[in-house]
């Protein structure tokens, strides 16, 4: 499941699967990996802080501005940004799979953490109170653009991450039993109009913030590219790193040096520039999910005048460079995928 390194220094490495045989985000469909919006993959948006961060943070680039307000308990962290990937990720799935959704998620606490890969005890589910509260009382102010491109004027408009939250509690036990988040307006419309990414299932197990961030902007830019390069400036700036620019440039040789971020290779190249590559993902000989011969026709007739067995195998890359997760019903898996293309 996803890269691995021999020889990397404690704290260094990926944290451990905690959860290698679950069904991953408990839906049948490939498109329940999962996803983040393009918004706050492509700006900063998030802390980098692992302490409570009380800065406004202000951006500016290529013409779109962003200023985020905390509250009393601090910015939203870029690991509370987990709770809105699996409510993204959620709402994609129901959304390619035809169903009616609304900003309203509701779901399990338990679901959401083993899906993003954290602990489920006691201490587990106040952490995740507490990011609750930081999403919904760090305030931005921006005028980027969500939703459909032909239907985005500029707006600048001021409004939380998550709208509200409500938490229903076993009387006894005192456990979240069920969690209902309310997404603003603003990231909704990402969901609608498709402005999303599918992030790598290791995304989670990164330990750093800053790893988590650099894997981000690879992902938002390099995509399936041979490669792309950033100056480590505009690297510097685009991560929203707190950091003084040389103590981001030795925490960025740290991540260089481990080589453990999902998809993509990072080198330091002349002229000061860092270059992402994407690993190679190589699937051996009936290996990976096992498809049905009936699904080809479905997928036939799904997809008239391509050939399937290509399609099967950029399916099989695009399983592979998703960390490879276990798939309940791999012919539904490929048919909601191949659906997913042609809208």
């Amino acid at each position: 499941m996803g890269p691995r390194q021999t020889g990397v220094a404690a704290g260094q490495g990926l944290l451990p699967d905690r959860y290698p045989t679950a069904d991953f985000f408990v839906c049948d469909i490939f498109d329940a990996i999962p996803k983040a919006d393009l918004g706050t993959m492509e700006h900063p948006v998030f802390s980098l802080s692992t302490r409570p961060d009380r800065r406004i943070l202000d951006y500016a680039h290529n013409g779109v501005e962003i200023s985020v307000i905390p509250s009393v308990k601090g910015l939203a962290t870029i690991h509370d940004k987990d709770i809105l990937i699996f409510c993204i990720s959620q709402l994609m799935a129901a959304l390619n799979a035809g169903r009616e959704i609304s900003r309203t998620v509701k779901l399990k606490a338990h679901d959401l953490l083993v899906a993003t890969n954290r602990d489920t005890s006691g201490d587990g589910y106040k952490r995740l109170r507490d990011a609750f509260e930081r999403l919904a009382g760090t305030r931005i102010t921006t005028n980027l653009s969500t939703g459909p491109k032909d239907d985005q004027i500029e707006v600048t408009r001021g409004f939380g991450l998550i709208e509200s939250w409500e938490i229903i509690r076993h009387s006894r036990k005192g456990r979240m039993i069920s969690v209902s988040v309310t997404l603003s307006e603003w990231l909704y419309r990402a969901v609608l109009g498709k402005s999303v990414l599918t992030l790598n299932r290791d995304y989670f197990r990164l330990r750093k913030p800053l790893e988590r961030r650099v894997y981000e902007l690879a992902r938002k830019h390099c995509g399936r590219q041979s490669s792309w390069r950033i100056s480590v400036d505009t690297l510097h700036k685009k991560s929203g790193s707190a950091s003084p620019r040389r103590v981001f440039r030795a925490m960025l040789r740290q991540i260089i040096q481990a080589d453990i971020l999902p998809d993509y290779h990072i080198t330091e190249e002349p002229g000061d520039l860092i270059r992402f590559t994407p690993r190679d993902q190589v699937i051996e000989s009936g290996a990976g999910p096992v498809l049905s011969p009936e699904v080809f026709e479905e997928i036939r007739a799904l997809a008239p005048g391509r050939d399937v067995y290509a399609l099967e195998a950029e399916w099989r890359r695009f399983w592979a460079s998703s960390g490879r997760p276990r798939l309940r019903s791999p012919d539904k898996a490929f048919v909601g995928w191949v659906r997913s293309r042609k809208e």
